[in-house]
């Protein structure tokens, strides 16, 4: 029977799951899967990009550690595709590879005054609060008040975290440095700013809530944002998610407030125009447009101009995706060209032997549930395809390690997965909590790759 030696770059759900679909489908070849992930640890965004205080949606981590310890699959992280592993070496060891490497920085916002200091992107921040090895230990929290533009999960988990008092985060996974800091941010107002009605938002009731149940921070709306046109009272009765977010607002709106210490502002129907700055070049207010609506689900400018003194902001607009070494990459949507995950040249020909899935497939949208459906289609695709695979000079399995050890290159595997997860839940367990995320990336790998005493 054929083996398919099939490479997957990019150990996020998308990858993890376009593997596990792969083992289980239906198929007249066997399999052999290797996963690479330039993190020393797995799971992508649900690790790095779900905010600490969300352990419902972390929870999909079990799931993921399920497929993962199945021992079908092969891990090898702390693995840069493009550095350590090239497109030239996939091509020598395997038939195919699926990308699978998400979208991780911060779409652009173009607004005048958005480069000054004291403006930030809401992906970068996350990958801060949540212990990503790559970014900074420390973050400038000097701001009372704050702008955060989206009306999006990742602008609520971006506020949230900047409203909620530091020891409510304790009972999370949240790193020393990330307690530190916002322990000392002096933060007493946080600004979400909307362009469309309540209406129309893209966060889910979940969220949503969760913002109303923050200990000693008022939630503030505002009555001018709940006059709502056909098109809103429409899309209230007919959808059961914008229904319970409309009656949790208008909760919110017969709440008390003036008791506690710090606020969280929701801004409706406002357009940001500009982010200004001091003579510094820091950022000292924003600028936005008063915006109604437009009869037809959208909305359109007033005319009336409002400013906000701030000291900083975090735009929270979307992700957008990197190019990837040697494949070909679309920079206005920022994802691999292809064609249900058949990656595309410019001639927009189907490149043999090259798929994507995930984010970086079709862009920073859908949950879970999209996740499994883009990698089905694009595996479909892979299965149809083995005339065309790659024909490897070397498929061994035991020739990937071997190259890595060639090279020098500190990856780790799934048992370092394993003794970093126990020695994570360790730190927490002494804390009372369930684990404390190591952050550096060589305390990361050293634990990992540490041999057992003799």
């Amino acid at each position: 029977m054929t083996k398919l030696r099939l490479a997957i770059v990019g150990a996020g759900p998308a990858g993890i799951y376009a593997a596990d679909l792969l083992v289980k489908a239906e198929r007249h070849f066997d399999v052999s899967i290797d996963l690479f992930e330039q993190l020393p640890a797995p799971y992508g965004l649900v690790r790095y990009g779900v905010a600490p205080d969300h352990p419902r949606i972390k929870g999909i981590i079990t799931a993921l550690r399920e497929v993962l310890d199945s021992g079908v699959i092969r891990f090898f992280g702390n693995v840069r595709y493009g550095v350590d592993i090239t497109l030239d070496d996939l091509k020598k060891h395997y038939n195919a590879v699926i990308f699978s490497t998400g979208a991780i920085h911060d779409a652009a916002l173009k607004v005048p005054g958005i480069e000054l200091e004291g403006s930030y992107g809401a992906a970068d921040f996350v990958s801060w609060f949540d212990g990503h090895p790559d970014v900074p230990r420390t973050w400038p929290l000097d701001a009372q008040s704050v702008a955060v533009i989206g009306n999006g999960n990742v602008a609520l988990d971006v506020s949230r975290i900047l409203a909620k008092h530091a020891d409510d985060l304790l009972v999370t996974e949240i790193p020393a440095n990330v307690y530190e800091g916002l322990k000392a941010s002096p933060v007493t107002d946080v600004h979400v700013f909307g362009r469309r009605g309540p209406a129309q938002v893209k966060f889910t009731p979940l969220e949503l809530r969760e913002l109303g149940e923050m200990n000693d921070v008022d939630m503030i709306v505002h009555d001018e944002d709940f006059e709502l046109d056909e098109a809103s009272k429409a899309a209230i009765e007919s959808n059961k998610q914008v229904f319970v977010i409309n009656k949790v607002l208008n909760q919110w709106r017969e709440r008390p407030v003036g008791q506690a210490s710090r606020r969280l502002h929701l801004h409706f129907y406002a357009k940001p125009l500009e982010i200004v700055g001091d003579e510094a070049g820091h950022v000292s207010a924003i600028r936005w447009e008063r915006t109604k609506p437009d009869a037809a689900g959208g909305v359109v400018g007033t005319g009336e101009i409002r400013e906000l003194p701030i000291q900083a902001v975090y735009r929270a607009v979307g992700y957008f995706g990197s190019p990837v070494d040697g494949i070909p990459f679309d920079e206005h949507h920022g994802v691999i060209p292809n064609h249900e995950g058949q990656v595309l040249d410019d001639s927009n020909s189907v490149i043999p032997g090259v798929y994507a899935t995930g984010w970086i497939k079709r862009g920073p949208v859908g949950l879970i549930g999209h996740t499994k459906s883009d990698a089905m289609e694009t595996l479909e695709h892979l299965k149809r395809d083995q005339a065309n695979w790659w024909s490897p000079e070397d498929p061994a399995e035991e020739s990937i390690p071997a190259l890595l050890e060639e090279r020098g290159v500190l990856y780790t595997d799934l048992d370092g997965w394993h003794k970093l997860d126990e020695h994570e839940l360790a730190l927490g367990a002494a804390e009372g909590r369930l684990r404390v995320k190591v952050v550096p990336r060589d305390e990361m790998i050293e634990i990992s790759r540490a041999q057992p005493e003799a």
